[in-house]
């Protein structure tokens, strides 16, 4: 494992000239650590999907440094496209295309379309730079770590994954802390493909119609899977009345004074016993965003086996929320 420092400029170069050779880079962004090759080479973007254990048609996003960047690999840029891009670029929106033919058709799974992202956080924009510097015009990068598990906040989250396998840069805690919002723009009108920390309203506004939901004619998208983003530990999402009798019934005399604790409670509006692990959800969606898979990360590496968290509210500011913690307890 090479974790490099992503702020120093010599680290840059050597990422970017291991993305030129074919090779791959994990990398920061503002939602999670990705796991980055050229997208314009099709045995690069195969060796992302042999790393990660991910189906060859289950598609890849491409990170791009700008709009301009975007035209190498869509064969169109519909007005709905550029609208979103206008108001959401750089930062954590994926909008869906059409593909140019002959360009990253492994990247895309095989598909016509293409998933297309400019990514914020200062590391990606220069990691994208100086890549684009030596002919590579975009990086094909999933969360960087194996198919279906926690997504990555930080470098170490990254390197306890995937050992020595993979150069990382090193750019901090992820701001935001979960995926893209992803839309589909490749069919006349918007489609939420998978939802981020971007209100619905917001995205709306932007496109200047409704978003419609996901339906059977919809391009694969990353993340969309009923099981994914799933902890080691069991993971056993509750109504608050729920997790309240849950809790009123276990036996807490069983329980371990010390020592690995089986079970753990991440609540909101819950209170839970002292006897058990337990992290409180913030109150606000956008924190509860940032930390979730690091608070995952953290309990699975204390040995938890089993997790009982509190639904989040249903009202769409916990999209995002509720989708990864959905998704993260299907089995």
């Amino acid at each position: 494992m090479t974790v490099l420092d992503g702020r120093e400029p010599g680290a840059l170069a050597q990422a970017a000239e291991r993305l030129a050779e074919g090779g791959l880079v994990a990398f920061p962004t503002e939602t999670v650590y990705g796991l980055g090759a050229r997208a314009d080479d099709d045995a690069a973007a195969a060796r992302v999907f042999a790393v990660k254990g991910r189906p060859a048609g289950h598609p890849l996003i491409v990170h791009v440094a700008d709009a301009q960047g975007a035209a190498a690999f869509a064969a169109a840029l519909p007005p709905l496209a550029q609208r979103l891009m206008a108001a959401f670029w750089p930062g954590p929106l994926t909008v869906i295309v059409a593909r140019r033919d002959g360009i990253a058709a492994a990247a895309a799974g095989g598909q016509p379309t293409i998933g297309l992202r400019c990514p914020s956080h200062p590391v990606a924009q220069a990691l994208l730079r100086a890549a684009a510097a030596l002919g590579v015009p975009g990086i094909a990068a999933p969360s960087a770590n194996r198919y279906g598990r926690l997504s990555p906040t930080r470098a170490a989250h990254v390197a306890a994954e995937f050992g020595d396998e993979l150069m990382v840069l090193d750019g901090g805690d992820c701001e935001v802390g979960i995926e893209s919002s992803i839309v589909d723009c490749s069919r006349g009108h918007p489609v939420l493909l998978r939802p981020g920390v971007l209100a619905r309203a917001r995205i709306e506004a932007a496109a200047g119609e409704p978003l419609a939901d996901a339906d059977a004619a919809a391009p694969r998208a990353p993340g969309t899977l009923a099981s994914h983003y799933a902890p080691r530990a069991r993971l056993r999402l509750m109504a608050p009345s729920a997790l309240r009798t849950a809790l009123d019934v276990l036996p807490l005399e069983a329980l371990p004074k010390q020592g690995p604790r089986k079970l753990a409670v991440y609540s909101r509006s819950v209170a839970v016993p002292s006897r058990l692990r337990h992290h409180r959800m913030p109150d606000d969606p956008a924190a509860a965003a940032h930390e979730l898979f690091s608070v995952l990360h953290e309990l699975d590496d204390e040995g938890v086996q089993l997790i009982w968290v509190e639904e989040p509210p249903a009202d769409a500011a916990w999209e995002g929320v509720r989708d990864r913690l959905q998704r993260a307890a299907a089995p």
